[in-house]
């Protein structure tokens, strides 16, 4: 009997290898988190650049007295080299000029799109309440920005990020549209 006790005693207090065990156990969730917390700053920077992304369009747009197309298309083209190196693939950028009526009702007087429709002139938008005074204008932007994870174990599909952005012109009660 004493022959079996023995090495069943000596198995049960040898701690050699306990180490590698331990750490091939928990090596999966260490890089599960180590991923996870990748992915997580990933997607709080791409959010970030599409706020930035809103608030350049419309600081650019509202630094103007007047647009034509070539400014547009310069103000799209800094507004999406924000996102670098993040794919410009799935970004949307609508500006629009929005011009209160005498009712203070915000009608639409242009709009542009990147990757996008832009809205329909005359078309009524709903503002924050106390933006617009009767005659007066904002310039409205409209971001959205579908992220999709590039290691797409982490999150399936896609998170959509959107932002709205509205500044007062600063150098014309409203700016004008050109072609």
């Amino acid at each position: 009997m004493r022959g079996l006790i023995s090495p069943l005693h000596r198995f049960i207090h040898d701690y050699k290898g306990l180490a590698a065990v331990e750490f091939a156990l928990i090596l999966p969730l260490m890089i599960a988190f180590y991923f996870g917390g990748v992915e997580m700053t990933n997607m709080l920077v791409a959010n970030r650049r599409v706020t930035a992304v809103a608030y350049t369009a419309a600081d650019l747009t509202a630094q103007s007295a007047s647009l034509n197309d070539s400014d547009i298309a310069d103000i799209f083209a800094a507004s999406a080299s924000i996102l670098q190196p993040f794919s410009t693939a799935p970004l949307q950028v609508r500006i629009s000029s929005v011009v209160a009526n005498a009712q203070n009702v915000a009608q639409v007087a242009w709009s542009d799109g990147f990757q996008t429709a832009p809205r329909a002139v005359g078309s009524t938008v709903t503002l924050p309440a106390g933006l617009t005074t009767p005659g007066s204008s904002v310039v409205f932007v409209e971001t959205t920005y579908g992220y999709a994870s590039p290691i797409g174990e982490m999150v399936a599909g896609t998170v959509n990020f959107t932002e709205t952005a509205y500044l007062k012109p600063r150098r014309a009660v409203q700016i004008s549209r050109t072609n």
